[in-house]
């Protein structure tokens, strides 16, 4: 009887332990689970509509830098771990030729800028700003975002382009460079340090550095359509030269001068809403941040893993620069 007993006892004893420990793992995927479907898309203009290409391009030798530049918002305070931009490469550029990339964004005029403006353009309302948030900005070169180049249409053609004519008033209306047929590519980017930004009104301005070519960033849909998801107070694209800046003109409505009047651009943008992050600039932003990540992830290691963070260390960096004033 002893020797049974003992035997039942182990057996039993097995069976409870075994159970827990797969109780317990589930418990850890369950919670990994709700993390990872936190990450969705904040941001979608939808599919290029072959309306216009407008060039995005890295400064280079010979080369002015040119910045194109479309509206976003964001609802509530968020972690972008990613992105995604399409646009038209010369056919005889192989893909590996798309060398770096660069993502810049910004307020809305006249934060971040100087005010009153230059008068060198024809209205500076609702363009981004003079400067760019610096806290946000990420570089292949500096290795703070990497990129994947995928082939999706060989041989896709849009119907006027900005390349060039990007011009002081009361020269800017050049009514665009005409019609490109080039290979469409999708660049899918991923922030190696993700952004946190608070809700608001923002732009987001990719650029392109393309050996032996340039990269035009593709129009969307305005008003945006499915797949997008509609943007509450739209704002169309603009675009600058490293001679026109600081200033900006509208594509549309500046530059095209007529029909379509107005552009957006294709991107979306992936990452995670948080619940209860801290204010900017409030004395407890980094502590409340603190707290409720643990309390939205489970822990705050759990949440850097989620957010896409190296460490909990550059996560508390990155919240360290959100919640400065």
């Amino acid at each position: 009887m002893k020797n049974n007993s003992g035997t039942k006892f182990w057996e039993d004893e097995v069976v409870r332990r075994t159970a827990g420990g797969l109780l317990a793992a589930l418990a850890i995927l369950a919670l990994s689970g709700a993390a990872f479907a936190q990450d969705a898309k904040l941001v979608n203009t939808g599919n290029p509509d072959g309306k216009l290409g407008a060039l995005s391009r890295r400064p280079s030798a010979n080369k002015l830098e040119t910045e194109t530049a479309d509206d976003f918002v964001l609802k509530q305070t968020s972690v972008i771990s990613g992105a995604t931009i399409a646009g038209l490469i010369s056919p005889a550029v192989p893909l590996e030729n798309i060398a770096s990339v660069e993502v810049e964004l910004y307020h809305i005029f006249p934060e971040d800028s100087v005010e009153p403006p230059s008068g060198n353009v024809p209205s500076r309302g609702n363009s981004p700003g003079d400067v760019e948030i610096d806290s946000a900005t990420r570089d292949a070169s500096t290795k703070t975002l990497r990129f994947t180049a995928t082939l999706l249409n060989p041989n896709f053609t849009v119907q006027n382009t900005v390349v060039n004519g990007i011009n002081k008033k009361p020269l800017n209306a050049t009514h665009g460079e005409g019609a490109v047929t080039g290979e469409e590519v999708e660049i899918a980017i991923t922030f190696t340090t993700p952004i946190v930004l608070p809700a608001g009104h923002y732009f987001f301005r990719p650029e392109v550095l393309v050996n032996g070519g340039d990269f035009l960033y593709l129009s969307a849909p305005r008003p945006i359509a499915s797949p997008g998801t509609p943007i509450a107070g739209d704002l169309q694209a603009w675009i600058r030269n490293s001679n026109l800046s600081p200033d900006w003109l509208r594509i549309g409505t500046d530059i095209i001068a007529g029909d379509p009047p107005t552009f957006n651009m294709t991107f979306s943008l992936t990452g995670t809403a948080l619940t209860d992050a801290g204010t900017p600039g409030q004395a407890n932003c980094r502590g409340k941040s603190m707290s409720a990540l643990a309390a939205q992830f489970g822990s705050v290691d759990s949440a850097a893993s989620s957010l896409g963070f190296s460490s909990v260390q550059a996560l508390q960096n990155t919240f360290g620069g959100f919640c400065e004033p």
